[in-house]
């Protein structure tokens, strides 16, 4: 018959155990964390002013990159549909969305194409600069800026209270 094992040697693979579950529950909470952390362009970047104008060469140029660096995730389309789309850890962006695309200025689109996020690579190094702007201006297309109302107008004026003549 062979001996008990004493108690410390028994316990060692539970605590094993629980260290590997600890480290994949921690793993899993830092990239939900991550995932779900705003991506915001530093003021700085925001208030960058797009250099190249939105020509018709200017547009195509961009789309010409967009369509090698970037349709396979964001889609041919804009709408984050691309072919790539369903094996990346976050939805890319949709560049329909007029309500976010108008909330984001060039200069943070410009920012966020050159430093990049996972799963998203930098393009700091792999465009220049000009090219960067026209892809901005690009992407644009794909959605119709919404313009708010003035903070200062004023409401329209009231009917007039004045009718046209009764006929008799």
């Amino acid at each position: 018959m062979n001996p008990p094992k004493p108690a410390e040697t028994r316990s060692k693979p539970q605590w094993l155990g629980v260290l590997v579950l600890f480290v994949i529950v921690a793993a899993g909470g830092a990239v939900i964390v991550y995932s779900m952390s705003d991506w915001s362009a530093p003021e700085k970047a925001r208030n960058l002013k797009n250099p190249v104008p939105a020509g018709i060469e200017t547009i195509a140029a961009g789309l010409s990159i967009y369509k090698e660096r970037c349709a396979s995730c964001h889609g041919e389309r804009g709408d984050g549909r691309g072919e790539k789309a369903g094996e990346l850890s976050l939805a890319p962006s949709d560049f329909t969305d007029a309500h976010k695309m108008s909330a984001a200025t060039d200069g943070e689109l410009f920012w966020k194409i050159s430093k990049g996020k996972r799963p998203m690579p930098a393009f700091k190094d792999k465009l220049a600069e000009q090219e960067r702007w026209q892809v901005v201006d690009y992407i644009r297309t794909f959605s119709t800026r919404i313009v708010d109302a003035p903070l200062d107008a004023s409401p329209p004026p009231a009917p007039s209270e004045k009718r046209a003549p009764r006929e008799k």
